[in-house]
């Protein structure tokens, strides 16, 4: 029996530190899984990669370690190594700089790239769930053909709302009374 101060909630009493240490432990069971060694850089990466909610580039990564735990090239080393295995999904900004984000199984969230602020903000649930289902079919169809290791690479460019609707503001505040 279950008293009245007590949950069955799943995330009752899980904190966030619980929660990036089980990530942390998933993705060195992955490592593991792919015969790669658990060194102290891999773990400072994963632990930059669990930190950040949304996909960040290498430099910055490098920047989130404090150049402490390795060196820029480390991390590009790391970086493909967990690429090869799937820890990890890269994404890219409209001017081609490669983003990372972890990859731990959940379903793919596709992102949509401000150009103007370089903001990236994450697609809806039932978006994100529309366009894996559509990029499955074509990934079948390849597999079917004969093709290996498939994957894909899927993103949004476009100027923020924000931006335009400001622009638009700007610009009827110019149009004299008038006219």
């Amino acid at each position: 029996m279950i008293s009245s101060t007590q949950t069955n909630h799943p995330l009752h009493g899980k904190t966030m530190a619980d929660e990036s240490q089980s990530r942390l432990a998933a993705a060195c069971g992955r490592l593991r899984g792919a015969g790669l060694r658990i060194t102290q850089p891999r773990i400072a990466i994963i632990n930059a990669l669990i930190a950040r909610a949304q996909p960040i580039s290498i430099e910055q990564i490098h920047a989130d370690l404090n150049n402490k735990s390795c060196d820029l090239v480390t991390v590009y080393r790391c970086l493909a190594a967990f690429e090869d295995i799937g820890l990890v999904r890269r994404s890219f900004y409209h001017n081609g700089t490669s983003l990372y984000q972890l990859s731990d199984g959940k379903a793919t969230v596709y992102h949509v790239v401000a150009k103007d602020t370089q903001e990236i903000r994450d697609l809806d649930a039932d978006t994100s769930a529309r366009l894996a289902a559509a990029i499955q079919v074509v990934e079948d169809q390849l597999k079917a053909e004969g093709y290996q290791n498939v994957t894909h690479v899927l993103e949004f460019f476009a100027k923020s709302p924000a931006s335009s609707s400001s622009r638009v503001r700007v610009a009827q505040e110019q149009v004299p009374a008038s006219i």
